[in-house]
């Protein structure tokens, strides 16, 4: 009977869920297939017949892929080091980590801006020391959108990470090391599939934020386009809510395309869980 009554709790959250997320959801997806009082699917058959969508969606999706990939890579060494540090020197450097996320993602762009620009700090560094001849096109590439996506986003998975690492008992390592392991065997072999949750968990929240970042994309990026930013131009500039709204409708597809994927992944790497 308390057990019934807990669910009460369950009940206001769930009432605002789905008045304000999942009903305008499925109104936003239902628009989609319907055109002048007609069943279609027109819009997609658009949307994918075009050379110039397809490249704005291979473009969202290859950085949204390398930011995933970088954050992994620069992430994972990261969060096994603070692991195994102590409480306060944990404290402190998880504080650094999420630093970036307490500032503004316009005042975070506007400062790669002015780091990549043509007569930014790289290229000049490029060119003072002959690398190059003449500053190179940073700014305004899907490069630069992955270098801000990577400082935006690198937070979430050191987070997630040190979260799963430190209820790791460093003993299994040792243990490991004394029957013979190296110490990357035994990382790979012991600590890699027991951290394989939050690797899952912090690549679809790199992955998911890169797919559906505007702000850094759009001040970055310049002209290129990517999905979010092709969105908003259709909603806002063309006034073209049915096409905004099979792109969102692609969006949220991918989305759940990606969770399903990263789950069997999980599933095959870590079997038991």
């Amino acid at each position: 009977m308390k057990i019934n009554k807990m669910y009460w709790l369950l009940l206001p959250g769930l009432l605002f869920l789905t008045v304000f997320m999942l009903i305008p959801i499925i109104l936003t997806i239902g628009s989609t297939f319907v055109q002048e009082g007609k069943p279609t699917l027109e819009g997609y058959l658009y949307f994918f017949r075009d050379a110039y969508f397809n490249r704005i969606l291979l473009t969202t999706l290859r950085v949204s892929v390398f930011t995933t990939v970088i954050c992994i890579a620069l992430g994972y060494p990261v969060a096994y080091y603070i692991s195994r540090l102590g409480t306060r020197k944990k404290g402190i450097l998880l504080a650094l980590s999420i630093f970036p996320l307490l500032t503004s993602p316009v005042v975070r762009s506007f400062s790669w801006m002015i780091i990549l620009g043509r007569k930014g700090l790289v290229n000049n560094a490029l060119v003072a020391t002959g690398i190059v001849d003449k500053p190179i096109e940073i700014l305004y590439t899907p490069t630069a959108m992955i270098i801000g996506l990577v400082h935006l986003f690198l937070p979430l998975i050191i987070i997630t990470l040190v979260g799963v690492m430190e209820n790791v008992d460093s003993e299994l390592i040792r243990a490991a090391e004394s029957l013979g392991a190296s110490r990357f065997t035994a990382l790979r072999k012991v600590l890699f599939p027991l951290t394989i949750p939050g690797l899952i968990i912090g690549s679809v929240l790199v992955f998911v934020g890169s797919l559906t970042a505007y702000t850094t994309p759009a001040l970055l990026g310049g002209k290129e386009r990517v999905i979010s930013t092709f969105l908003y131009q259709n909603a806002m500039t063309l006034n073209d809510w049915y096409l905004a709204s099979v792109i969102a409708t692609i969006m949220i597809v991918i989305t759940l395309v990606v969770v399903g994927l990263m789950n069997k992944v999980a599933t095959k790497l870590n079997p038991k869980g």
